[in-house]
């Protein structure tokens, strides 16, 4: 046996258990002069078919693993389609949730400038964490090869295939969801926003003189659009009269929330006394014009989103 030879066998022994090495090494040397015979008979020389031998059976580490019965990925098929399950769930809402609540204890300390950036690092980081220790628990799994003893696939699973549909469940669950979430909100933060006011009272978000009309509207708007929802699902699609009834409810809902926001009238006026940082006109200036930029890019997005669907449906 040649050097080149000796030295892919020390180099594939070492990565595989001390009681197996003699047997394997027997094993494999004799794999090896065996195809290089081989390749001797077709007219190569000693060096050459060694060579083409040793490069066919590839990666000492790769091999040594084979016959280790090792595992060279970190989460293999077994485990991979639970642990893409969990980390989807985990962070379509954790994340964000402890950038909300970071945000919130931020400004609620007075540091209204500096909440942002808090609650994004704090999601960033609440991202991370939850990546690296599913995965790591995963790969240990993976390496003792635990049982997660989860139930077998049947065809019970497969779901109904809508792909004919432009309004799929999904969508209107979530689009409900959050409409539910927001009607829910709006009376909830005149009783309990969390902000307590100068006697220890609640402080309401939302300026309570609101209360006579424009929030009752606003609820019944949100209620109406629910009921567009239930509509879009049944129709499968956009059409030009859902679009028509989309556009009035999104106006409906953002022209009065403009209007408000732009006179001073949506916020209540000690909600806004209590933040020192919210008190200055420039700053309040600053958060009038974020709301009211967002809330006219959301609605004209929107209708032009279902407009455009509806083309397509009918192109």
């Amino acid at each position: 046996m040649t050097t080149l030879t000796d030295r892919y066998l020390a180099a594939t022994l070492r990565a595989v258990p001390a009681d197996r090495r003699e047997e394997i090494a027997t094993e494999l040397r004799g794999s090896i002069e065996d195809m290089i015979d081989g390749r001797r008979a077709d007219g190569r020389d000693v060096a050459t078919a060694e060579r083409e031998v040793l490069t066919e059976l590839g990666n000492p580490a790769q091999l040594a693993a084979r016959y280790a019965d090792r595992r060279l990925q970190l989460i293999g098929p077994t485990y991979y389609l639970a642990w893409e399950r969990l980390m989807k769930l985990l962070l379509s809402f954790i994340p964000a949730l402890v950038g909300v609540v970071v945000g919130l204890v931020e400004a609620s300390d007075g540091n209204g400038g500096g909440a942002i950036g808090a609650g994004i690092s704090a999601a960033i980081q609440t991202a991370v964490q939850i990546a690296f220790w599913v995965t790591l628990v995963f790969a240990v799994l993976e390496r003792t090869n635990t049982s997660l003893n989860l139930p077998a696939w049947t065809v019970d699973q497969l779901q109904e295939d809508h792909t004919d549909r432009q309004i799929t469940p999904v969508d209107t669950f979530a689009a409900i969801g959050f409409l539910v979430l927001v009607i829910a909100y709006l009376p909830i933060q005149h009783f309990r926003s969390f902000v307590p006011g100068d006697g220890g009272g609640n402080l309401p978000i939302l300026d309570p003189a609101l209360w006579s009309f424009w929030l009752p509207f606003l609820m019944a708007v949100l209620v109406a659009t629910i009921g567009l929802e239930v509509a879009k699902f049944r129709a499968g699609r956009w059409t030009w009269r859902l679009v028509a009834v989309n556009a009035a409810l999104d106006l409906a809902f953002a022209v009065p929330v403009l209007w408000l926001i732009s006179t001073d009238r949506l916020l209540n006026p000690d909600f806004v006394q209590r933040w020192e940082w919210l008190s200055h006109a420039e700053n309040l200036h600053n958060v009038v014009t974020f709301v009211a930029v967002g809330t006219a890019l959301i609605t004209a997005w929107d209708i032009i989103d279902s407009a455009v669907k509806a083309y397509r449906n009918r192109h």
